[in-house]
């Protein structure tokens, strides 16, 4: 750096000092790469989901694998197709509430049971509130063997908004497996760790319960996170200058 060129930035430094600009700066620059990381992390986010919307949007669309008990001991990864073959246990169904994105009801939760007596939760579909008495919809209480399909999902998670299971009245607002397993069997009976959401197809002549109300997808607005990051970070720099040169103005 020449000799001008050290003046000016000591100028610089001294004209910050005097105007109480240092920790202002610092303070800026910490905050700035705080906000730079938050955005380049949001775009690596952005990568990963897409990769994995690919490989559920992959898994749902394959073939579907004859599993049957296996998938107690070793089940697929989530969103993979599979047909079981066994019958269900109508006596056991349980309801969880639906979300309203197809109105107020609920989702039928019925015990699966195949060749070896495994039990698995089979999501048959949504059903409106006037049909929870299940002879209200007698004739699709199929009995007996059956071939089903539909995709592996996982046990659900709850959050802080999320109602605590009714298991007195037989209402779940999670998928809360293990809870299910326990209200309707005993503790020897072998249950899959992950449930299966039945593919869209009517069951009954009447079409309820309706399948096929698994969402393929997952949310990504990781560019929109990553935008916001990106322009905060940008207003930071413009109120700093901003801030900076009204106080540099003064001395």
């Amino acid at each position: 750096m020449t000799a001008n060129g050290t003046g000016a930035s000591d100028r610089l430094l001294t004209d910050f000092k005097r105007a109480g600009l240092v920790l202002p700066s610092l303070s800026t620059l910490v905050a700035l790469a705080i906000l730079l990381a938050l955005g380049t992390w949001q775009l690596q986010r952005k990568v990963w989901k897409e990769a994995l919307l690919r490989d559920i949007a992959q898994r749902a669309a394959q073939s579907p694998l004859d599993i049957g008990d296996q998938l107690v001991a070793a089940p697929p990864k989530p969103y993979t197709r599979v047909r079981l073959i066994g019958r269900f246990l109508h006596d056991k169904e349980r309801f969880w509430f639906a979300d309203g994105r197809l109105g107020s009801g609920f989702h039928v939760f019925t015990p699966f049971e195949m060749a070896q007596g495994n039990i698995v939760w089979v999501n048959r579909g949504y059903i409106p509130a006037a049909l929870k008495n299940p002879a209200t919809r007698a004739a699709a209480q199929v009995e007996g063997p059956v071939s089903v399909v539909g995709l592996v999902r996982e046990a659900g998670e709850r959050n802080a908004f999320t109602p605590a299971n009714d298991v007195a009245h037989n209402v779940w607002y999670w998928r809360d497996l293990t809870a299910l397993s326990a209200s309707a069997f005993t503790p020897e009976v072998k249950t899959a760790p992950v449930m299966v959401d039945l593919e869209a197809a009517p069951v009954d002549k009447d079409g309820w319960p309706q399948a096929g109300t698994a969402l393929v997808s997952l949310p990504n607005r990781h560019l929109e996170y990553a935008v916001t990051w990106y322009g905060l970070a940008a207003t930071l720099i413009g109120v700093f200058f901003a801030f900076a040169r009204g106080r540099l103005r003064r001395f």
